[in-house]
């Protein structure tokens, strides 16, 4: 496989290739991590497949996740089995084969709160999870849990009030930047021939009677308007599920609900722990994530039902997490202390429950109209299992035998030898001239891709220098971010291909317009066009600062639509 880049005029490219009348075999609506994940697999299959993504890869709940490759150990105590073990499988695919740059092992603590009853009770559940894990034949890699004294876990974490624990458990999953890893489940699916397209969006579906045959579409760049046909069309839309059944007239038996989840992030110094922790709370359970310089702490579980595109987070979420937080930390957080906020909506299978903390995290998969699939719910970690089901879905419709998924065995480009290169990650630091430690930022987010980052350094040194109002960013990561990973605009770059708008204590208005500088060759920006995104982006971060002093929903999320949404000019 030839690793292909994202860039315009790849882009360009697939949008002609969709449009020139010739019938797909499959194509998918969608692009978060299941509509990435079934284009990947419908490709890999040897079936002629197109991606079509309204906005940007990942730009809805795929990069607005806790960030979490995990087992569901709290879907043990509902006695989810099958779920657990269907998930524990797929971190260890993730962690040892599929993407190993991207996706690490993070340990947890888990205070206990009682004496004897609850170390057997919770411990027995963890030994479950790792028991379970080691069973699917892909635990290799993964401390098992150990027991703390309340002495051993207040080593780990200072920071614990000593009031807060009798003792502890230490157990491990693993984490993954989600934007970064969806958006490279796209590019594979483009390196094994699928067409691929960002900014792209759906506007009505093609059909003969009461078989769906294509989409129309409209290119969001260009203003040009086309359509695409498919023997089979996915649709992969997570919580817009509804919007784009209805374009059909088709429902379903289901429909998908949005619970709202919110997350903090913390500079790492207010937090003096070796370890990151899970908390239970009244409702659910809330994560303390280590992230680089940096803690994630979430998440919210509560009903959504205003604009998808941009979910607000209000005063009263902020002050929820920093409640539930504080009573376990010696030091309390303050909202000063809060470097980044951001909200994502989980798409869940409604009819459960009232409660959206407890409504299905499974999938369901169904022809909702001949020639149309629909795939919805589910969970970021088992993205592949619910690609494969949609793709199953899809083949048995088609004319002829369609081989079985085999993306289990195909790793994500930038995978494949990254244990070779981290091993020469020294030797990487004296050719580049870079410190180890950069190189091993990149390794970790590009993988053995890192070649061609080092290679734009090479050509122009002045890209191995440090973005202007950031701590972790290269040049030339922007500039590779427009050049081959399907960056348009941006937001693109500062949200998603890094996390600059989250990680920055600015959220990235410092870094806005060197950045917008150094993509617009790239992209054919003029001054005025450079001009124009940074103006939209600073529009973004102060509505989003806005609606976070807001009190409720609806205010927050009035807010925040005060910031339209960017695109080219047709």
């Amino acid at each position: 496989m030839a690793v292909v880049a994202l860039s315009p005029q790849a882009r360009a490219a697939a949008i002609d290739a969709m449009a020139d009348g010739r019938e797909l075999d499959v194509l998918v609506i969608g692009g978060g991590v299941v509509g990435t994940g079934s284009a990947l697999d419908a490709a890999t299959r040897g079936l002629t497949t197109g991606l079509l993504e309204a906005r940007d890869f990942a730009s809805g709940t795929s990069s607005r996740s806790s960030k979490l490759i995990h087992g569901g150990l709290r879907y043990l105590e509902m006695l989810d089995f099958r779920l657990v073990h269907e998930a524990l499988q797929e971190r260890g695919l993730l962690l040892q084969r599929l993407a190993p740059h991207l996706v690490k092992p993070v340990p947890f603590l888990y205070p206990l709160q009682h004496r004897w009853w609850e170390r057997f009770y919770a411990g027995a559940g963890v030994a479950l999870y790792d028991g379970m894990a080691v069973s699917s034949g892909l635990g290799a890699g993964l401390p098992i849990h150990r027991h703390l004294t309340r002495r051993g876990a207040m080593r780990l974490v200072p920071s614990l009030k000593k009031s807060a624990l009798v003792g502890a458990l230490q157990y491990y999953d693993a984490q993954v930047d989600d934007a970064r890893h969806t958006m490279e489940l796209a590019r594979t699916a483009a390196s094994y021939g699928a067409h691929v397209a960002n900014r792209v969006k759906v506007t009505g579906f093609l059909r003969q009677g009461e078989r769906v045959t294509g989409v129309q579409a409209k290119d969001l760049e260009s203003g040009r308007e086309f359509e695409v046909r498919a023997k089979q069309v996915v649709n992969a839309t997570g919580v817009w599920t509804d919007d784009t059944q209805a374009m059909v007239g088709e429902r379903g038996q289901y429909h998908v609900r949005a619970s709202k989840g919110i997350h903090l992030v913390v500079p790492k110094d207010r937090i003096q722990s070796s370890t990151g922790m899970i908390l239970r709370t009244e409702k659910s359970v809330l994560f303390i994530i280590p992230w680089g310089r940096h803690w994630l702490i979430g998440t919210t579980d509560t009903d959504w039902h205003l604009d998808k595109a941009h979910p607000a987070a209000t005063s009263k979420d902020i002050e929820y997490l920093l409640d539930h937080v504080n009573a376990v930390l010696t030091t309390p957080l303050t909202r000063e202390d809060v470097e980044g906020v951001y909200a994502g909506l989980r798409p869940l299978l409604a009819g459960e429950s009232e409660s959206t903390s407890k409504l299905s995290r499974e999938h369901v998969v169904a022809h909702a109209a001949p020639g149309l699939v629909v795939v919805a719910g589910g969970k970021y970690t088992t993205y592949r299992v619910m690609a494969k089901d949609a793709i199953d879905a899809a083949a048995d419709a088609l004319d002829g035998r369609v081989p079985r998924s085999v993306t289990k065995n195909i790793p994500l480009v930038g995978a494949d030898g990254y244990q070779a290169l981290w091993n020469q990650r020294y030797l990487l630091s004296q050719q580049s001239g870079l410190h180890v430690a950069r190189i091993e930022h990149l390794l970790n987010r590009y993988g053995v891709l890192v070649n061609e980052v080092l290679a734009l350094v090479e050509e122009d040194p002045s890209l191995g220098e440090q973005l202007p109002g950031t701590q972790d960013y290269l040049k030339a990561e922007i500039v590779y971010g427009a050049k081959a990973e399907g960056a348009r605009h941006l937001d693109d770059i500062l949200a998603r291909r890094t996390r600059i708008s989250i990680e920055a204590w600015d959220r990235g208005v410092g870094a806005a317009e060197a950045a917008a500088r150094l993509v617009a060759p790239i992209l054919g920006w003029d001054q005025a066009t450079i001009d124009r995104e940074v103006s939209f982006y600073l529009q973004r971060v102060q509505s989003e600062r806005d609606s976070q002093d807001q009190p409720d929903d609806e205010s927050a999320d009035k807010v925040r639509l005060g910031a339209p949404d960017i695109v080219s000019p047709a």
